[in-house]
Formats: structure tokens, sequence, C-alpha cells
């Protein structure tokens, strides 16, 4: 049995940080079964944005006319170095990484899958190691309904590895994942259909919102399918044919990628072994500062439900350092959710949505400006979208906000910062701000707030 003050399972964004934050106080087990970095780094943010990027690079290439740009008709993605440049960048990071605990004496890392033996013993491969505090960080993974079991389907993680693009994409779930890998796909010269089970995309957002993603992909010439609240799925050679509500109707495509939700990677890890305990989806459960149950076993990022985002995992990597090692003022609850929608245009949000906020009884007012009101948007050539902010009408601070169009995902930071400052919408109104942005125009959106009602 070897043992170590500390032992952390998976190195994504919670646990390397916290690898090396605890290295300096005593020594580390660090075990991961994948590639170092976890989702981020390998499957997630770094290659998906570099997908955008070269997306966006396409869409330039098709509209240069009407900036008074005469760009020669044959542009065409190469999906084979749009990879390659998307893994240069993947292994940049992770490789930085692996290469920074290698030189960490105090840091050991196992590379495997870990097992519950007890609350305190976890084997990987043939070792068997032991701490009294230890770290899950184990992340999510797609969920894959049954039916979809016998055809040869895609996830975020198969899609990033084709060499050809698909001829037509099918897309199920109108969600995050599949609205973003839905545009750039479309980009790159596939057909794409999206097929999502409500009555509009991104249902969790508001519906100004929700309906007008939807059209900023309809008009890129991307099928969207709403109310499949009933999907059946077969394949004959190459083809993947999917039926909507019965007889309803039948789309025939190329490849098929899921993206209908997450599920945390909990189940490989023989928690029966252990007194931890976890919810019906599998999440661990945690408090204010990502303890579980058992006294010294915390769990970190994806797998405990407190959020999904590499900046929350990172926040989760902060909370327990305070704790641990700090002044224990760090807390989940502390934290306003915010996150993005990386389409192009992406959609930046922060804090409580309209309905939210009207379904917590929050009296509101709410801010708004489309874009194609904005003049440096205008002078951009990109007037999609708008911006949107939510303020109590009691103590006129923001309860939410949402900018969707251009620059939206760096924008909206501002409103953060004021959001965890608790300062008045007032500030923001009455400063003066550099002209000629985009995010100049939110004083003077703030300047005509209405209730809800006079929207």
């Amino acid at each position: 049995m070897k043992k170590f003050d500390y032992l952390i399972i998976g190195s994504g964004q919670a646990g390397v940080p916290l690898a090396f934050s605890l290295s300096k106080k005593g020594t580390v087990a660090l075990i991961e079964k994948s590639f170092i970095g976890g989702t981020c780094v390998n499957t997630g943010c770094v290659p998906t944005k570099a997908y955008v990027a070269s997306a966006r690079r396409m869409w330039d290439s098709f509209h240069g006319e009407e900036m008074g740009i005469e760009i020669p008709a044959g542009t065409k993605a190469n999906l084979k170095k749009i990879k390659a440049r998307k893994e240069i960048l993947v292994n940049y990071s992770r490789d930085g990484i692996e290469k920074s605990i290698s030189k960490n004496d105090n840091i050991t890392l196992f590379k495997g899958e870990a097992h519950f033996i007890s609350d305190y013993e976890i084997s990987v491969n043939d070792v068997k190691i032991t701490a009294k505090q230890i770290f899950i960080n184990v992340g999510a993974r797609a969920l894959i309904p049954a039916e979809f079991s016998k055809v040869d389907y895609l996830t975020n993680v198969e899609i990033l590895q084709l060499n050809k693009l698909p001829e037509h994409l099918i897309i199920i779930g109108g969600s995050y994942i599949g609205l973003e890998f839905g545009q750039m796909f479309k980009r790159f010269g596939s057909e794409v259909t999206i097929i999502e089970s409500t009555n509009r995309l991104i249902n969790k957002e508001d519906k100004n919102v929700s309906n007008a993603i939807a059209q900023i992909l309809q008009d890129e010439d991307i099928a969207i399918e709403f109310n499949a609240t009933e999907i059946n799925v077969s394949q004959e050679g190459n083809i993947i044919s999917v039926k909507i509500n019965g007889l309803d109707k039948e789309i025939s495509g190329s490849h098929i990628l899921l993206a209908v939700g997450r599920l945390p990677n909990t189940d490989t890890l023989q928690i029966g072994n252990t007194s931890i305990i976890c919810d019906e989806k599998g999440y661990m459960k945690v408090d204010d500062y990502c303890k579980t149950n058992v006294e010294g076993i915390f769990a970190i990022g994806d797998c405990n439900g407190k959020g999904a985002f590499t900046h929350t995992s990172y926040n989760d990597f902060q909370i327990v350092e305070d704790y641990i090692l700090g002044d224990k003022k760090r807390k989940i609850s502390d934290r306003i959710i915010t996150y993005g929608l990386f389409i192009d245009p992406p959609l930046g949000r922060i804090g409580l949505t309209k309905a939210e906020a009207k379904e917590k009884g929050f009296s509101i007012l709410v801010a708004h400006k489309e874009m194609d009101k904005v003049g440096r948007a205008k002078e951009k050539g990109e007037i999609k979208g708008f911006m949107e902010a939510i303020i109590d009408a009691e103590t006129k601070q923001f309860l939410g906000a949402c900018i969707l169009g251009v620059g939206g995902d760096e924008i909206i930071s501002g409103i953060t910062n004021l959001m965890y400052a608790k300062q008045s919408y007032t500030v923001l109104r009455d400063a003066i701000h550099l002209h000629p942005t985009v995010s100049e125009l939110i004083p003077t959106m703030l300047e005509n707030l209405k209730s809800i009602d006079e929207e």
C-alpha cells in the first residue's frame, strides 16, 4: 500500500491546479485513466474553439462582397488540416501540463482507471494507494440513449477525429454542444439538420434568446426540427435514417451526432465499496465546500453536479484550496453562474433569465437593445442579436444579463464584475466607455428600463 498525503482522481481543470497547490504542502498521487488535462483540453474548449475559428474563416470567405471585398470562388474546408491545427493546440496544452507534473518531485502520476477498495483506499492497475484526503475529479461524458446503440453514432469526442466532412450531419439535441457543432460543420460544407425534442432551442434560455438563435442558424440554411418527441433511428450501410414522431417525417444522413446531455463518470469508480453518497443520476452529493458525506473526500468539477463548465471546475479548485490551505471563506453558493454559447455571433450569459427572476418573485426591470442599433456592430457588418439586462427594481442591482451578438462572450464580463461587486446598475450606466465599441451602448441601453409587462 502506497501512502500519500493527498490523492486526486482525474487531471481536469480542478484536479491539475489542486495537485500543484497541494504539492507545496505534501505528497500528491494524481491518477488519470486517459489524457492529461481533462475534457477542456482534449475534447472540449480547446479543440472546439479551434474548429469555431476555422469555421469563421470559411464564413468570411463567402461574405466578402457585402464588405466590398472580392474573394475568388473556390474556397473549401480541408478537414484534415483543420484537425491537424486543432491537435497542435491540444498537444501543446497537454504537453505543458505533463512536463510540469514530471518536474514536480511531490507529484506522482499514475496512468490507469481508479477503483475504490474502501473509503480511503484506491487501486489503479495493480497498485494500491491510500491518503487521508481524496479529491474526485472524474468529469462527465456524453449521454447515449439506448435506442441509438444500434447505429454508428458520434459524440463530441468522435466527431473531432473525423478526417472527412460528413455529407449530411444529423444532430440529436438542440442545446449548446449540438448548436456549436451544427454551425461549424455547416460552414465547413456539410448539410446539417438539428432535431430537438421541445418546441425551441436551449429552452433554459428566455424565449427571445432561443428564437433569435434559431433564426441565426436557419439564416445559414441549417434545418431545425422541433417537437421531436418520438425518434426512431436505423442504419443501412453508411446511411442513417431518423424517423420523427412515427410517420410524420424521415431524415437520412451520413453521420449522426448525439448531444442530448451528459453523465458523470462516477460509475467507473466502484463507489459501492465506499460510504460516498451519489444522487439518482450519479452525481456526488457535496456541500458548499465540495465535501462529500465522507470526511476528507471531496468531489470537484463536473462530477459533483454543481457546474458543467471549465470555469466552475476551476472555481471548485479555488474553493477546496481555500478550505484546506486558506480561510474557508470561498463557497459554491457565492458564485454567480456565467457561461457562453460559442456559435457565431456568440451568447454571453450571467445570472438569472427573465423567467427565472419572475419565478423567484423578483420585481424586475428589463433593458434591451438590438444589435442593429449599435453603431460599431453595423460598421463591423455584424448586426445579429441583441443585448439585454435584468435589474432588480428594489435594489437596482443586476439580476442577470445576456449579450447575443458580436463580442458577447467577452462583453458579458463587465456585467459579471459589477454583479460580484453588488453595485447598482447606475454605476455602469453613468460610466464613460471607449468609443467606438459595441459595449459602449450598454449604458445607453440602461437608460431605458421597462417593466416586464411593458416589453
